[in-house]
């Protein structure tokens, strides 16, 4: 499809705009630079919450709504609420439940904080350098229940966590999204917190048809946007089932792949 045809670029961020190292390149700054000045607009969604993503306002100029939390949440530039989506009581208990019966940690987000049971647990220091504000220890999460946006189970056993994927997604069903936003990761959301949602949001709120929206990301809940979009690129680093489902693969996030894509597929 010609960049003519393409009036919003959607990314996801963590091993697709950024780096493993979390690092938002020069060469990806221009490229969304480069983008604004072709007239055609970017917007960001993730699995971090809101506040987690308040460091690329600036950097990249954002001016559409920012989606956190895969859809559970939508804020504009300023951080301010837009829309939010929470887990029901009831959900949200047996979510963590079955999170850490499973064998994974478990962590809860409300709209505007996380929390853990575990300071030192794995994952949650590189997750404070990533949204760079700490989270909040708590014995237990029965009192946040009726705010949680999202739960989240955490393991570097990556079989452990795609096992426990399928089982609390089968468990849970319609009444939850659940999806892997890291190999290490398995976010539970509201059921219309998902990035195919996300694209809806921004093609309704923006008058923008979806077959006029190119999405990139790198893992499976980012195939969820892929199959709505006009043009959907799959990064370098992402699994071969989720390069099969894009339109076009580029390089890795450590290897200026977002930038590349931007400049091969909507530039150039």
């Amino acid at each position: 499809m010609a960049a003519a045809n393409i009036s919003l670029l959607l990314s996801d961020v963590d091993g697709t705009l950024v780096t493993s190292a979390k690092v938002l390149t020069e060469r990806a700054r221009n490229a969304v630079s480069r983008l604004y000045e072709k007239n055609i607009r970017f917007a960001i969604t993730s699995g971090r919450p809101p506040r987690g993503m308040r460091m690329f306002v600036d950097p990249l100029g954002l001016k559409e709504p920012i989606a956190g939390f895969n859809g559970g949440a939508y804020v504009g530039p300023d951080l301010r609420l837009l829309e939010s989506h929470v887990l029901s009581v009831d959900v949200a208990k047996r979510a963590v439940e079955s999170v850490l019966q499973h064998g994974l940690d478990a962590w809860l987000y409300t709209g505007d904080e996380w929390y853990v049971r575990d300071a030192g647990a794995p994952h949650v220091s590189r997750e404070t350098q990533t949204v760079a504000f700490p989270p909040q220890v708590v014995d237990s999460f029965d009192r946040l229940y009726e705010a949680a946006v999202k739960v989240v189970g955490i393991s570097d056993d990556f079989d452990r966590v795609r096992a426990a994927n399928d089982a609390i997604a089968g468990a849970l069903g319609d009444s939850a999204a659940v999806s892997r936003s890291q190999p290490y990761y398995l976010d539970i959301t509201n059921p219309v917190a998902n990035k195919a949602a996300v694209l809806r949001y921004h093609a309704t709120r923006l008058g923008i048809p979806a077959e006029e929206i190119a999405t990139i990301g790198d893992m499976p809940n980012d195939v969820l946007m892929f199959s709505g979009s006009g043009l959907s690129i799959a990064m370098g680093n992402a699994s071969a089932d989720v390069k099969k489902q894009a339109t076009a693969v580029t390089d890795s996030c450590d290897d200026e792949g977002f930038a590349k894509a931007v400049e091969r597929y909507l530039l150039d």
